[in-house]
């Protein structure tokens, strides 16, 4: 086990230190969980029972060279085994859910090999408010705000340079002097109106960049994105038409149960048609560093997908085995998306952004965009990409005017 206190632990640390609002934090490494050393941890959870939820961040030794939010953190129960479900939970995320993230980091980031069993944990009490990140670009500090969970109503994430307190300007100004370099702050904010402090990273080594515009079109009707200096961007283009992906799982469905002899095939050849989908998906995001995802059909119909888990009924051990290579195709589709910074699709779709989504510092340079038309012109759009052979592996430009509308050029 590794036993160097990861920069997260550290920089809180030092900022606690600086006399900085810093919640009552504990950091248990690795080799606690391995020895069972939970007196500390035991002693802190104490402190905090009336709050009943405690937050579980990540903390790794090597997470500083992965981008933000590449780990996770949960809120759980302020009890000895909430929190080390909350690790072993923030493991397997690692390895399922975000394992393609962090391949995709390793190869084109050159983030290092990581040991998940390294994993040690950050935790903190619950602080009920809204999630705010500041740091500086050029010369002048943003303020990216999101999730607050004190009202009904929520809003997108947003950024602004005007913070809603001007006491949040005065103490990033603070916090980057008392380090030493440009850095990443991430605050909560009570719903008294307390500002926390609750992450800082370390982001001098990273440098914003401009676009440049080419063309040939499909002009859609709207995007939705967090920063709006940017106007064009190029990006390698996978399209992805599930509709066609199930017709082919039903095709071959029917050959099965219409089939004679040599002509039918087996469950490994319908299983196959999966298997090579997701090598395909995965393949093309570990090839492509930024890339685009033009969504013709992602999530529908739903009765093909419906007709796909039930055809083998009549078979049901085989028809198990296809229903639950289905369903997780389903999250491999998910994690796919999950890593493209620009979808094109209809209006039903867009990118979920979290707070490290909408306005990290990875995000400056390249911010998330969904692109999409409107439902009632959907068959038309598909028609008109399709017209121009919009294809896996093309490059394509998007560029958005004035009025907020895009337009999609194959280059």
């Amino acid at each position: 086990m590794e036993t160097v206190v990861p920069e997260k632990a550290g920089l809180l640390n030092r900022l606690l230190q600086g006399g900085f609002n810093v919640p009552d934090f504990i950091y248990v490494s690795a080799d606690d969980f391995k020895n069972q050393n939970f007196e500390a941890l035991e002693a802190f959870l104490d402190r905090h029972r009336e709050s009943f939820k405690v937050i579980a961040r990540s903390a790794h030794p090597k997470e500083q060279y992965f981008k933000g939010g590449t780990f996770d953190s949960l809120e759980i129960y302020a009890d000895l085994g909430g929190i080390k479900y909350a690790r072993k939970k923030i493991i397997n995320l690692a390895k399922t859910a975000k394992q393609l993230s962090i391949r995709r980091q390793q190869k084109f980031s050159n983030a290092p090999d990581i040991d998940m069993e390294n994993m040690g944990v950050i935790v903190m009490p619950f602080i009920s408010g809204a999630s705010a990140m500041a740091k500086m670009i050029g010369k002048l500090w943003e303020f990216g705000y999101s999730r607050d969970r004190s009202h009904k109503i929520q809003r997108e994430p947003y950024i602004t340079r005007t913070p809603h307190d001007i006491r949040l300007l005065q103490l990033s100004e603070d916090i980057q002097k008392y380090l030493g370099y440009q850095c990443e702050i991430e605050y909560v904010i009570s719903e008294h109106g307390e500002i926390y402090v609750v992450q800082a990273k370390d982001i001098s080594h990273i440098e914003p960049i401009e676009l440049k515009l080419e063309e040939r079109s499909v002009q859609v009707d709207g995007v939705r994105r967090v920063r709006k200096n940017h106007n064009f961007r190029e990006r390698p283009v996978y399209v992805m038409d599930n509709k066609t992906f199930y017709l082919n799982i039903i095709s071959k469905c029917e050959e099965f149960v219409l089939g004679n002899g040599d002509s039918k095939p087996t469950l490994e050849e319908i299983l196959e048609i999966i298997t090579l989908y997701q090598a395909e998906l995965e393949a093309f995001s570990l090839k492509h560093h930024r890339f685009c995802v033009l969504g013709l059909s992602i999530q529908e119909p739903e009765e093909l997908y419906q007709i796909a888990n039930h055809y083998l009924e009549d078979y049901p051990e085989m028809q198990a085995k296809l229903s639950r290579a289905l369903h997780d195709n389903l999250y491999k589709i998910d994690y796919f998306l999950s890593e493209t910074d620009t979808l094109i699709a209809k209006d039903k779709f867009r990118l979920n952004l979290c707070g490290h989504d909408a306005y990290g510092i990875d995000t400056v340079r390249n911010p998330m965009w969904s692109v999409f038309w409107r439902m009632d012109k959907h068959e038309k759009t598909v028609k008109k990409f399709k017209t121009l052979k919009f294809k896996t592996g093309d490059t394509v430009g998007i560029e958005i005017d004035s009025f907020e509308k895009p337009i999609v050029y194959r280059l």
